[in-house]
């Protein structure tokens, strides 16, 4: 189970989907995907602050007083999330 816990600066990302073997999971690409992507897209397109450590399973991003743009990119985030948690519930969780 892929388990999203926000919080007002941040946003944790932890777990596997279980759905299928390493390097053949669809979700946990996803996830990936759309972890990276925020990450670039903040630090390439404002000049707001955003830190991230990603390892195995876990990816943990911080960020404070995000301009709109930034804030635009971060919903944009959740919109994809809650896609994936919508059609996977049984792998994904956003708490």
């Amino acid at each position: 189970m892929i388990e999203v816990s926000v919080r007002k600066d941040g946003i944790e990302v932890s777990g596997h989907a279980g759905y299928a073997e390493n390097g053949k999971d669809i979700i946990c690409a996803g996830m990936t995907a759309l972890v990276q992507t925020l990450v670039k897209s903040v630090g390439d397109l404002t000049e707001d602050k955003i830190e991230c450590e990603i390892s195995p399973g876990r990816a943990d991003i911080h960020y404070r007083n995000l301009s709109e743009a930034g804030t635009l990119l971060v919903d944009s985030f959740f919109i994809g999330i809650c896609q994936i948690a919508d059609e996977f519930p049984d792998h994904v969780r956003i708490e």
